[in-house]
């Protein structure tokens, strides 16, 4: 289905944020269609994780307003909104005194779910990050490696079956080869779910990679959305310092997303 048919299952409204007297976002206007992954590129500084905490009301907009499934956030109940919402940071955010098992299933057992339906489904998204249930369900984060620990924080956001996933710089702090890893693993859960993305990352070749348009901020505005190789052709001098980051003959990374898929 074309992007431009798909309709905006969030959505910024001239949405502004101030810490004291410093604005952070200045009328930040931007919709995330349903079922695709929009990226926020910048440096840091640039108000991309605080555009994320706007979404799921971990941060209030001073000014303008964030909708999501067209109801505006302040509308919604805080809790019922980010359960609605998977959340993943790049440190995983475990809970250390809890099982692998424990944290993927914190949601759903607040959710009440039945137990037997909560170990089938923690089960399931430990096997879909790559996760043998057998060997990884009884050990506690202290047990685990840096990728093995984002993997069950990417489990953990998926548990629940949330429509929205958000996505604060998740692969950031892993080695080279475990982050290649990861985001591999990534892009194939990606285009197996139906889910409404917001990616944060400073990482043009990740932003390339994952997503159906990028939306590149700077001093907390928007300078612009991008469908990807748009973003490599364009002659915009921030895009294009982006772009030069990657060297002559920059091209779009080659785990290419399958046609049917793309956008999703």
């Amino acid at each position: 289905m074309p992007e431009t048919h798909a309709k905006a299952a969030i959505e910024f409204r001239q949405a502004e944020f101030r810490h004291g007297d410093r604005p952070i976002l200045k009328g930040l206007s931007l919709e995330v269609r349903e079922g695709e992954t929009l990226i926020l590129l910048g440096r840091s500084g640039s108000g991309k994780t605080t555009a994320l905490k706007l979404v799921n009301r971990l941060l209030e907009p001073n000014s303008g307003e964030v909708l999501v499934d067209g109801r505006a956030t302040a509308d919604w109940d805080p809790i019922r909104l980010r359960r609605q919402i998977g959340y993943v940071i790049q440190d995983a955010g475990l809970f250390p005194h809890f099982t692998v098992e424990r944290n993927v299933g914190l949601v759903p057992e607040l959710e009440h779910w039945p137990e037997n339906r909560r170990k089938e489904r923690v089960a399931d998204v430990l096997r879909i990050v790559g996760l043998e249930p057998a060997q990884f369900a009884a050990r506690h984060p202290g047990e685990l490696s840096g990728g093995q620990k984002q993997r069950v924080g990417v489990a953990r956001a998926l548990a629940a079956d949330p429509p929205f996933l958000l996505m604060d710089e998740p692969f950031g702090a892993l080695d080279p080869l475990t982050r290649a890893e990861i985001q591999k693993e990534f892009l194939a859960i990606q285009q197996q779910l139906n889910k409404t993305i917001i990616f944060v990352t400073h990482d043009l070749r990740e932003a390339l990679l994952f997503g159906a348009r990028i939306a590149l901020l700077e001093a907390g505005e928007l300078a612009g959305t991008y469908e990807p190789q748009a973003f490599l052709r364009t002659t915009e001098p921030l895009a294009a310092a982006y772009v030069a980051t990657l060297g002559r003959g920059a091209a779009r990374p080659t785990l290419e997303k399958s046609p049917e898929k793309r956008g999703a």
